[in-house]
């Protein structure tokens, strides 16, 4: 679904590549490798030999992830470790890259990647109130650092990037079925002018450095509490992306389940209620940028094997009423925490 016909961008990670990468940065591998659930970049964990470690001192695993060509630049990627290293400094649960010879970045055949210590854990109960407020905690401890100064070099959450121009990429590419595409694009543009005047109206909601992905998958649960991973999507964005992502159900029950998040996320920093009439706006960015983001991965091979139904005419049938479900719901009230 791309324009050239470019080698896929994981054709040469190899599993000898992947070894030879953790040897580089002066691990002793033992041979053992497993891929993690991942598609946007490639991630394995990888078996030390006894006596190996480095760095991580006992430990007989480490993860290496290895970053999707030209997605994110060295600016970006440094950026992204250098916010979840100073979490970490603030002993927030996050696990940051480990620093190799002065840099967080690494090179190994024509790849770049990044190692952290293996952290393990479980999919966090989100119907458990006690969790939720953990989880509003955890955030808020996040956001009171993100809130301190600004990126420099990633980009924000905001409706050209994640709505216009994923309307447009989509269009331009004439993936929409021909006879849906007039109603496709007419729901894309009503979505996006949904979304746009929810952001309108809110001008001076204060934009701050964030996880960017925060949902369930990205959450560890340990008998210690949770710990979040994979900062790959951190941007600049209003708090609530950090939040609504966590909810589910309708309104009475995500009012409910909000309650418990922020009565844990205010003990670490202010939210500001007004945020929660973008709940519905970001959540239709979110859409949009998804599709998006399957057809410009579309020359991956692991992308048709794992997503087997995008692009076929019942998918996009499907986005049609799910735009106009979204229209409709950004004209409703927000959400509001249940007392």
């Amino acid at each position: 679904m791309n324009d050239t016909a470019a080698p896929p961008p994981y054709a040469g990670l190899t599993p000898d590549v992947v070894l030879g990468a953790v040897e580089s940065a002066g691990f002793l591998a033992d041979g053992h490798q497993l891929a993690l659930n991942s598609y946007e970049n490639r991630v394995y964990q990888v078996g030390l030999e006894e006596g190996g470690a480095g760095p991580l001192g006992e430990a007989r695993f480490l993860v290496a992830k290895f970053y999707r060509p030209a997605r994110w630049t060295d600016g970006q990627i440094l950026e992204e470790h250098e916010f979840a290293t100073e979490l970490a400094e603030r002993e927030i649960p996050v696990v940051p890259p480990l620093a190799i010879a002065g840099t967080t970045l690494l090179r190994h055949a024509g790849f770049r990647f990044a190692l952290f210590p293996r952290r393990g854990g479980r999919a966090p109960e989100l119907e458990d109130p006690t969790t939720l407020e953990w989880l509003g905690r955890f955030i808020g401890r996040i956001h009171a650092v993100g809130a301190t100064r600004p990126f420099a070099h990633r980009p924000a959450i905001d409706v050209q990037s994640f709505g216009i121009e994923s309307r447009d990429w989509l269009l331009a590419h004439d993936l929409v079925p021909a006879d849906l595409r007039e109603a496709w694009s007419g729901a894309a543009a009503l979505a996006i002018e949904g979304a746009q005047r929810a952001f309108e109206r809110l001008p001076a909601v204060p934009r701050i450095r964030l996880h960017g992905d925060c949902h369930a998958g990205n959450v560890l649960w340990t008998p210690h509490g949770p710990h979040f991973v994979d900062f790959d999507d951190a941007r600049t964005g209003p708090a609530v992306q950090d939040l609504w992502m966590l909810l589910s159900g309708d309104a009475p029950s995500m009012g409910a389940q909000l309650r418990h998040v922020l009565r844990g996320y205010e003990d670490f920093a202010e939210f500001d209620d007004r945020e929660l009439a973008l709940v519905e706006a970001l959540r239709t960015l979110r859409l949009l940028h998804y599709s998006a983001w399957l057809a410009r991965r579309w020359d991956d091979p692991a992308f048709p094997l794992a997503f087997p139904w995008f692009g076929t005419q019942k998918y996009w049938q499907d986005r049609v009423l799910e735009l106009k479900e979204q229209v409709a719901a950004m004209q409703e009230p927000p959400i509001v925490p249940a007392r």
